[in-house]
């Protein structure tokens, strides 16, 4: 009995000094991330779903603009603009207007989850996720876990990698699904234009 004592205190020490450890390289990317208040990158896109014989492939460039959201324009194989703002999701057309859409819970979850995360404010993802950290703030990836029960049914996890700016972000889920996302050619985004200033409700 006291060696099971022993071992399950030992268990313990560990779990909270690796605990301690993610979120000090947690707190370290995030420090590096939220020093760029607007980026641009170009993005590829793989969506796999099992009742799909192929892969649905997109790309495009996304605007990430801190405090305001991020505008995810879709060039091929289609093109279509969405700006994701909070937890609200509306098309941008060829004017700048914006047309609310109806988003589905997991797209809305997940797009709030990078907009706090690349905003440097983590608190309400890790009270939604456990984390598991692993690299250096040089190159890094961040697994999250759903705790709440309702989301991992749908959710498995989310997995976030990068160096100074986020490079790629892999999202499973339970029914057997899966979206991969890169990133490219990521920099700092420079003057934004007329429409993403409307869209995103930028100055």
């Amino acid at each position: 009995m006291r060696r099971l004592i022993v071992f399950v205190f030992c268990c313990f020490g560990f779990a909270a000094n690796a605990a301690t450890n993610d979120a000090a390289l947690l707190k370290s990317v995030l420090a590096e991330l939220a020093q760029h208040a607007a980026v641009r990158a170009e993005f590829s896109q793989t969506r796999s779903n099992p009742a799909l014989s192929q892969p649905q492939v997109s790309s495009g460039q996304l605007l990430f603009v801190l405090g305001h959201g991020m505008l995810w324009q879709v060039q091929a194989p289609y093109q279509e603009t969405l700006a994701l703002t909070g937890s609200h999701s509306a098309r941008v057309d060829a004017q700048g207007q914006l047309q609310p859409m109806r988003s589905d819970r997991g797209v809305s979850q997940v797009s709030q989850m990078l907009q706090s995360m690349l905003s440097g404010q983590p608190d309400e993802v890790l009270r939604q996720f456990d984390l598991q950290a692993s690299g250096t703030a040089a190159q890094w990836t961040l697994h999250f876990t759903p705790k709440q029960e309702r989301m991992a049914h749908v959710l498995t996890s989310i997995e976030l990698n990068g160096d100074a700016f986020l490079q790629g972000i892999r999202i499973d889920m339970q029914d057997g699904s899966s979206t991969r996302i890169r990133f490219n050619g990521t920099r700092v985004a420079g003057a934004l234009s007329p429409l993403e200033q409307h869209a995103l409700g930028a100055p």
